[in-house]
């Protein structure tokens, strides 16, 4: 049998072993490049990730940052109005009522007439008081009749005394018979004239020029000389007058002389020129309101009496600070302003606020002309907290409304 060679033999081959060098070599240079390519990948994440980091710190931060617009306090001008309701009414307006007891015998003017100064309304049949006047004219004759009597008997008695045929009593009863009749006469003249001026009510006339805005009696209907019930309602429309209501912390800056703006609702643009014709001067007790009188022009009788219109009243500068409403903060320690400082730090200050105009209020302490005051400031905006101001340049971007 052959005998196998030994390992050492097999080994012992140069250019076997120097293939096995030149793979071995092979090996470990792709297991360093293998290496070398998994370091450069994982130094690229690693930096990818930090600088990812830092770039979502950096957005966080930005988005943190709370965005505000401000305002600073003006000085008011004259320019304020204050609207207040109101009900026209007739500058001259009166019932018209009867004097004369009797039945409605027919009536010459309805509704919507226009009468002038003195014209006949209606008249009135008045058989009582006819029968009456007649009367008292036979009781003035009656009365006349007596006097008569009574002075020549005063002058055949005067001339018996100075024939000393009668009594100087006599004498002085004669003469204050004929006083006595004097009075009675006198008496009955009154009642003749007061009987014919009440017969003179039988015409029921207009006492001024105006509208009839109502008639409430009919031909035949029984006439209450008492005028308890009116038999027109009169009404002069040109002009007009309007009462309005001052609230008390307006009433000082309301003067006669001051011209108003009137509008009606159902007249669209159209507006009516007033002015205060007068105030009451005091404040009413009950409503803490002061009446104020308007007069208004009506010449071409668009407006109506009874129409519910809306005054404009000018309000006289009281130079005090003023302030936009969207300004305030309600919470329980009082009404708050939010001011940003030097630092652009948020600073919240009590404020006193005195009249609302609706948009602006007054301020009456708590701010100055040059502070910096926060618009629309956030619920949950807390003292110190630091925010940026957005130029007003800028203040209507997109970008900053969101984070308004």
């Amino acid at each position: 049998m052959t005998e196998p060679r030994p390992a050492a033999a097999e080994s012992s081959d140069p250019a076997e072993l120097e293939r096995r060098q030149r793979a071995m070599r092979r090996t470990k240079f792709a297991a360093l490049v293998v290496l070398a390519l998994l370091a450069v990948g994982a130094a690229r994440t690693v930096v990818s990730r930090m600088a990812n980091a830092r770039s979502l710190e950096a957005e966080v931060v930005q988005n943190a940052r709370l965005y505000v617009r401000t305002t600073q306090p003006q000085r008011s001008g004259g320019g304020d109005r204050l609207s207040l309701p109101g009900t026209l009414q007739g500058n001259v307006q009166a019932p018209i009522a009867a004097r004369a007891s009797g039945y409605l015998k027919r009536w010459t003017k309805d509704i919507g007439s226009r009468v002038e100064r003195g014209e006949l309304l209606a008249e009135i049949e008045t058989p009582e008081i006819d029968q009456q006047l007649s009367q008292a004219i036979a009781a003035r004759e009656q009365a006349a009749a007596s006097l008569a009597l009574s002075k020549s008997t005063l002058e055949r008695w005067e001339g018996l005394r100075k024939k000393d045929v009668v009594s100087q009593q006599d004498l002085d009863e004669r003469r204050s018979a004929v006083a006595q009749q004097q009075a009675s006469l006198a008496a009955a003249d009154a009642n003749v004239q007061r009987l014919r001026q009440l017969e003179g009510f039988k015409r029921v006339l207009a006492p001024f020029a105006g509208v009839i805005t109502r008639r409430n009696v009919d031909v035949g209907d029984l006439i209450d000389g008492a005028g308890s019930r009116p038999l027109f309602l009169l009404a002069q429309t040109d002009p007009l007058r309007v009462y309005v209501n001052v609230p008390q912390a307006y009433a000082q800056l309301v003067k006669a002389g001051q011209a108003v703006v009137v509008t009606q609702a159902e007249l669209r643009g159209r507006s009516f020129q007033g002015v205060v014709a007068r105030t009451a001067a005091s404040i009413d007790t009950g409503t803490r309101t002061m009446q104020v009188e308007i007069a208004l022009p009506n010449a071409d009788g668009r407006l109506l009496p009874g129409a519910y219109v809306q005054v404009a009243l000018p309000l006289a500068s009281s130079g005090m600070l003023t302030m936009t409403t969207s300004t305030l903060m309600f919470r329980s320690d009082g009404t708050l302003v939010a001011l940003v400082d030097e630092a652009s730090k948020v600073r919240l200050r009590k404020v006193t606020v005195g009249r609302n105009f609706g948009d602006t209020f007054e301020v009456l302490d708590g701010l100055g002309e040059s502070d910096r005051v926060v618009l629309n400031p956030p619920d949950w905006l807390a003292d110190g907290q630091q925010v940026s101001v957005v130029p007003a340049a800028t203040a209507s971007s997109p970008a900053s409304k969101d984070r308004l």
